[in-house]
Protein backbone atom coordinates (compact mmCIF):
# COMPACT_ATOMS: atom_id res chain seq x y z
CA UNK A 1 0.00 0.00 0.00
CA UNK A 2 1.58 3.72 -1.12
CA UNK A 3 0.71 6.32 1.01
CA UNK A 4 0.84 9.60 -0.53
CA UNK A 5 2.75 12.98 1.29
CA UNK A 6 0.51 15.56 2.51
CA UNK A 7 1.36 18.64 0.60
CA UNK A 8 -0.20 21.06 3.07
CA UNK A 9 -0.89 21.00 6.48
CA UNK A 10 -4.40 20.55 7.50
CA UNK A 11 -4.44 22.42 10.76
CA UNK A 12 -2.56 25.62 11.35
CA UNK A 13 -0.55 26.72 14.57
CA UNK A 14 -0.51 30.31 13.90
CA UNK A 15 -1.84 32.11 16.85
CA UNK A 16 -5.66 33.52 16.79
CA UNK A 17 -5.33 37.48 16.12
CA UNK A 18 -8.74 38.81 17.94
CA UNK A 19 -10.15 41.53 16.32
CA UNK A 20 -9.78 44.98 17.36
CA UNK A 21 -12.44 46.18 20.00
CA UNK A 22 -13.33 49.00 22.16
CA UNK A 23 -13.15 48.71 26.09
CA UNK A 24 -15.37 49.54 29.42
CA UNK A 25 -14.64 49.78 33.05
CA UNK A 26 -12.14 46.66 32.45
CA UNK A 27 -13.41 43.78 31.11
CA UNK A 28 -16.67 45.09 28.74
CA UNK A 29 -15.20 44.48 25.18
CA UNK A 30 -17.15 45.58 21.84
CA UNK A 31 -15.52 44.61 18.44
CA UNK A 32 -15.16 47.27 16.58
CA UNK A 33 -16.67 47.79 12.87
CA UNK A 34 -19.73 45.98 14.16
CA UNK A 35 -23.43 46.60 15.33
CA UNK A 36 -23.92 45.86 18.50
CA UNK A 37 -27.64 45.74 20.27
CA UNK A 38 -27.94 46.96 23.72
CA UNK A 39 -32.03 46.46 25.11
CA UNK A 40 -33.54 47.15 28.51
CA UNK A 41 -35.31 50.35 30.51
CA UNK A 42 -31.70 51.97 31.21
CA UNK A 43 -29.96 51.21 27.45
CA UNK A 44 -28.73 54.93 26.96
CA UNK A 45 -26.42 54.55 30.45
CA UNK A 46 -24.33 52.33 28.73
CA UNK A 47 -24.50 53.77 25.49
CA UNK A 48 -23.29 56.52 27.53
CA UNK A 49 -20.70 54.92 29.32
CA UNK A 50 -19.39 53.43 26.02
CA UNK A 51 -19.01 56.83 24.42
CA UNK A 52 -16.74 58.06 27.76
CA UNK A 53 -14.22 55.41 26.29
CA UNK A 54 -13.94 56.91 22.76
CA UNK A 55 -12.47 60.74 21.70
CA UNK A 56 -14.41 62.74 19.28
CA UNK A 57 -17.75 63.42 18.53
CA UNK A 58 -20.53 60.77 19.28
CA UNK A 59 -23.82 60.70 16.58
CA UNK A 60 -27.32 60.12 18.42
CA UNK A 61 -29.98 58.83 15.46
CA UNK A 62 -33.19 58.93 16.80
CA UNK A 63 -36.39 59.19 15.35
CA UNK A 64 -37.96 62.92 15.19
CA UNK A 65 -41.25 61.41 16.49
CA UNK A 66 -39.81 59.60 19.61
CA UNK A 67 -41.41 61.01 22.40
CA UNK A 68 -38.22 60.89 24.94
CA UNK A 69 -34.98 62.48 24.92
CA UNK A 70 -31.76 62.99 26.70
CA UNK A 71 -31.83 65.19 29.53
CA UNK A 72 -28.15 67.09 29.34
CA UNK A 73 -28.15 67.53 32.97
CA UNK A 74 -27.83 63.66 33.41
CA UNK A 75 -25.29 63.30 30.45
CA UNK A 76 -23.04 65.44 32.05
CA UNK A 77 -21.96 62.76 34.49
CA UNK A 78 -21.17 60.59 31.63
CA UNK A 79 -19.60 62.73 28.27
CA UNK A 80 -19.34 66.53 27.64
CA UNK A 81 -22.81 67.01 25.78
CA UNK A 82 -20.81 69.10 23.00
CA UNK A 83 -20.03 65.82 22.07
CA UNK A 84 -22.88 64.79 21.00
CA UNK A 85 -24.40 65.44 18.10
CA UNK A 86 -28.10 64.80 17.29
CA UNK A 87 -30.11 63.45 13.85
CA UNK A 88 -33.39 62.88 14.09
CA UNK A 89 -34.57 61.57 10.81
CA UNK A 90 -38.48 62.12 9.79
CA UNK A 91 -38.97 58.94 7.88
CA UNK A 92 -38.79 55.76 9.65
CA UNK A 93 -36.63 54.27 6.26
CA UNK A 94 -34.26 57.06 6.89
CA UNK A 95 -33.37 55.97 10.43
CA UNK A 96 -30.73 53.29 9.49
CA UNK A 97 -29.63 54.16 6.37
CA UNK A 98 -28.41 57.58 8.65
CA UNK A 99 -26.23 55.13 10.54
CA UNK A 100 -25.07 53.03 7.53
CA UNK A 101 -23.88 56.10 5.87
CA UNK A 102 -22.05 57.30 8.86
CA UNK A 103 -20.27 54.36 9.50
CA UNK A 104 -19.45 53.71 6.37
CA UNK A 105 -17.55 57.61 6.52
CA UNK A 106 -15.46 56.32 9.20
CA UNK A 107 -15.88 60.62 10.32
CA UNK A 108 -16.82 59.33 14.21
CA UNK A 109 -15.99 55.90 16.82
CA UNK A 110 -19.39 55.92 17.69
CA UNK A 111 -22.46 55.89 15.82
CA UNK A 112 -25.92 54.94 18.53
CA UNK A 113 -29.49 54.24 16.56
CA UNK A 114 -31.81 54.86 19.35
CA UNK A 115 -34.75 52.80 18.02
CA UNK A 116 -38.77 52.26 18.51
CA UNK A 117 -38.27 48.44 17.83
CA UNK A 118 -35.17 46.15 17.01
CA UNK A 119 -34.17 45.78 13.47
CA UNK A 120 -33.99 43.14 11.27
CA UNK A 121 -31.02 40.34 9.76
CA UNK A 122 -30.96 42.12 6.31
CA UNK A 123 -30.13 46.22 8.09
CA UNK A 124 -28.11 44.47 10.45
CA UNK A 125 -25.83 42.73 8.01
CA UNK A 126 -25.93 46.16 6.07
CA UNK A 127 -24.67 48.31 9.12
CA UNK A 128 -21.63 45.72 9.60
CA UNK A 129 -20.91 46.00 6.05
CA UNK A 130 -20.69 49.73 6.31
CA UNK A 131 -18.68 49.52 9.42
CA UNK A 132 -16.18 47.25 8.19
CA UNK A 133 -16.11 49.73 4.89
CA UNK A 134 -15.79 52.37 7.36
CA UNK A 135 -12.33 50.50 8.95
CA UNK A 136 -11.05 49.69 5.52
CA UNK A 137 -10.66 53.11 4.93
CA UNK A 138 -7.38 53.51 7.36
CA UNK A 139 -9.06 55.57 9.64
CA UNK A 140 -11.59 55.27 12.69
CA UNK A 141 -12.69 51.72 13.08
CA UNK A 142 -16.51 52.92 14.27
CA UNK A 143 -18.65 50.99 16.46
CA UNK A 144 -22.66 50.96 15.77
CA UNK A 145 -24.81 50.54 18.91
CA UNK A 146 -28.74 49.40 17.95
CA UNK A 147 -30.86 50.49 21.16
CA UNK A 148 -33.63 48.30 21.37
CA UNK A 149 -36.73 48.75 23.75
CA UNK A 150 -37.96 45.84 26.12
CA UNK A 151 -35.33 42.68 25.76
CA UNK A 152 -34.49 43.30 21.76
CA UNK A 153 -34.38 40.95 19.53
CA UNK A 154 -32.42 42.43 16.62
CA UNK A 155 -31.44 39.36 14.65
CA UNK A 156 -27.43 38.72 13.72
CA UNK A 157 -25.85 41.54 15.93
CA UNK A 158 -22.22 41.49 16.49
CA UNK A 159 -23.57 40.94 21.09
CA UNK A 160 -26.41 41.94 22.55
CA UNK A 161 -26.81 43.20 26.05
CA UNK A 162 -29.25 44.27 28.54
CA UNK A 163 -29.09 47.05 31.23
CA UNK A 164 -31.93 47.88 33.89
CA UNK A 165 -31.90 49.89 36.98
CA UNK A 166 -30.98 48.56 40.69
CA UNK A 167 -30.96 51.65 42.76
CA UNK A 168 -30.62 51.90 46.61
CA UNK A 169 -31.16 54.44 48.72
CA UNK A 170 -28.25 56.73 48.13
CA UNK A 171 -26.79 54.60 45.65
CA UNK A 172 -26.98 54.24 41.78
CA UNK A 173 -26.57 51.02 40.63
CA UNK A 174 -27.86 49.29 37.13
CA UNK A 175 -27.74 45.30 36.30
CA UNK A 176 -25.73 44.44 33.10
CA UNK A 177 -25.97 41.30 31.62
CA UNK A 178 -24.01 40.25 28.23
CA UNK A 179 -26.92 37.79 27.02
CA UNK A 180 -25.47 36.50 23.73
CA UNK A 181 -21.98 37.63 21.78
CA UNK A 182 -20.21 35.79 19.08
CA UNK A 183 -16.75 35.23 21.10
CA UNK A 184 -17.47 35.58 25.02
CA UNK A 185 -20.21 33.67 27.31
CA UNK A 186 -22.97 35.22 29.09
CA UNK A 187 -22.40 36.85 31.92
CA UNK A 188 -24.26 39.52 34.19
CA UNK A 189 -22.34 42.18 36.43
CA UNK A 190 -23.58 44.91 38.42
CA UNK A 191 -22.39 48.87 37.16
CA UNK A 192 -22.60 51.05 40.10
CA UNK A 193 -21.52 55.10 39.98
CA UNK A 194 -19.14 55.86 42.78
CA UNK A 195 -20.24 59.01 44.74
CA UNK A 196 -19.77 60.74 41.33
CA UNK A 197 -15.98 60.02 41.19
CA UNK A 198 -16.32 56.58 38.79
CA UNK A 199 -18.32 53.74 37.82
CA UNK A 200 -17.32 50.16 38.08
CA UNK A 201 -17.71 46.75 37.88
CA UNK A 202 -18.71 43.85 40.14
CA UNK A 203 -19.84 40.66 39.60
CA UNK A 204 -23.19 39.88 39.82
CA UNK A 205 -25.34 36.18 39.87
CA UNK A 206 -25.95 34.54 36.39
CA UNK A 207 -29.53 35.12 36.33
CA UNK A 208 -31.42 36.37 33.74
CA UNK A 209 -32.95 39.69 34.64
CA UNK A 210 -36.96 40.61 33.70
CA UNK A 211 -37.36 43.42 31.64
CA UNK A 212 -38.21 46.69 33.41
CA UNK A 213 -40.68 49.75 32.41
CA UNK A 214 -38.62 52.18 30.65
CA UNK A 215 -40.13 54.77 32.81
CA UNK A 216 -36.95 54.40 35.07
CA UNK A 217 -34.66 55.05 32.31
CA UNK A 218 -36.91 58.26 31.08
CA UNK A 219 -36.30 59.55 34.87
CA UNK A 220 -32.48 58.91 34.66
CA UNK A 221 -31.87 60.33 31.30
CA UNK A 222 -34.66 62.41 29.95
Amino acid sequence: MYFYPMTAPILSRAPHRPRPALTALGELTFTLARAHEICGAARRVLALLLARETAGPVFWVQPAWAPDRLYPDAVTRFIAPGRLHFVHPKRAEDLLWTVEEVLRSAAVPLVVADLPAPPGLTPVRRLHLAAEAGAALGGTAPLGLLLSPGAGGAAGVESRWHVAPRHRAGTSEWRLERRRARSDPPRAWHVRDDDGAAFSLHPAPETTDPSHSDLTAAAQLG
